[in-house]
């Protein structure tokens, strides 16, 4: 790359920086903060400040934004998961709280569903509760949620994924009523669910006690999150929290799952800014970038690209990229592998069950998308 300077931090240390054409990943960095949370998040290292303070505070300005009752400011938003969890199960007994992750006791099962387990369900795990899958692989009922609840059943968990709703899981809104009416906490996995913006803190309004945001999509620093929720969901959470570990010396799981006071400030800039920002052009800017990325691909025999239109959430737009192996002598996964193997390494990925490769120009600096369809050209010419 023209620019010498690039990654030099890294290089130093003998580690090799890659272009991210994945997206918005942990395993690559997760984000890179925007100016407005740099700037608050510098402004926040002149000065000490009791933090069970400031999560109260930042709380509660980011809770008027998004017109729910509560929040709270997490290591990420599986921290946020682990704490929500942790707090549905041993509430505001400080005995409990010092038990977990023993549940010995308590209510401790977390019922989901089958069609919905998914990788960070392990979050939830990390309190000490199990989790209880309901429902079939083909669908679920009202009737598998009814007949699940039981005496152990703390709370039901619910995986939001509003880009690609699945028709076959049981509704939120269904879940919501089965399981309030037998006095059982619903949480919501909601952390991508940041656009438009009526989806920010969406499921709360709509009669959850939690839900999770990461902050890294909104420009935050990767480690950060958020818990939105009811005002007596997010009190008991927090007393699960590193700040109640030291502030209330009630010892709490959440101990590990630090963060600082300038992140914390940093996230309340990201939301300010989210909530105030132009997204259309923000939307217009991913399109570029991809349309930048599939120029130098089009016409190239056995290779097919085409813009992902999706726009809800936190990565919108990308490029679906397919390689007929027939016609170019090279899988998809092929691709990957040349791409990652180059000078810079470009990071792309062949997910779980699909047959192509999506690109993502969430971690893209400026040039960055040119470059990166230029270099998948260049292996097949």
């Amino acid at each position: 790359m023209a620019n010498t300077e690039w990654g030099a931090v890294y290089k130093e240390l003998g580690a090799k920086p890659v272009i991210n054409a994945t997206g918005s990943v942990t395993l690559l960095g997760g984000s890179t903060p925007v100016p407005e949370v740099k700037e608050a998040m510098e402004r926040a290292g002149d000065a000490y400040i009791p933090l069970m303070e400031l999560e109260e505070k930042a709380g509660e300005a980011i809770a008027r934004m998004a017109d729910v009752p509560a929040a709270y400011i997490t290591s990420g938003a599986g921290s946020a998961l682990t704490l929500a969890t942790a707090a549905v199960m041993a509430g505001n007994d400080d005995d409990r709280i010092e038990q977990l992750p023993d549940t010995t006791g308590m209510k401790n099962e977390i019922l989901i569903q089958k069609r919905q387990r998914y990788w960070y369900d392990r979050c939830l795990e990390l309190a000490g509760a199990k989790l209880v899958e309901f429902g079939s692989d083909e669908e679920t009922t009202a009737k598998d949620l009814e007949d699940a609840i039981g005496p152990k059943t703390a709370a039901v968990h619910y995986y939001a994924v509003e880009q690609s709703p699945d028709p076959k899981a049981l509704s939120l809104e269904k879940t919501i009523e089965i399981a309030h009416a037998r006095d059982v906490k619903v949480t919501v996995d909601a952390a991508g669910q940041i656009y438009p913006l009526e989806n920010f803190g969406k499921y709360v309004r709509m009669g959850a006690d939690f839900q999770c945001i990461a902050a890294k999509y909104m420009g935050a620093s990767q480690s950060t999150g958020i818990a939105l929720g009811t005002e007596d969901l997010i009190h008991t959470l927090s007393l699960q929290s590193f700040v109640g570990y030291e502030g209330r010396r009630i010892r709490g799981v959440g101990r590990p799952q630090k963060i600082d006071r300038q992140e914390i400030i940093g996230v309340v800039a990201a939301v300010k800014r989210w909530m105030t920002m132009n997204h259309e052009e923000r939307l217009a800017v991913a399109e570029q970038q991809c349309e930048a990325i599939m120029a130098p691909l089009k016409g190239i025999p056995g290779v097919t690209v085409e813009q992902n239109p999706n726009i809800i959430g936190h990565q919108p737009f990308g490029v679906n990229l397919r390689i007929d192996a027939a016609v170019t002598g090279m899988s998809a996964q092929d691709v990957v592998e040349k791409l990652k193997a180059g000078d810079p390494p470009i990071w792309t990925r062949v997910r779980p069950g699909e047959d192509y490769i999506a690109l993502h120009v969430f971690g893209l600096y400026e040039g960055e998308d040119k470059t990166v369809g230029e270099r998948i050209a260049e292996l097949f010419r």
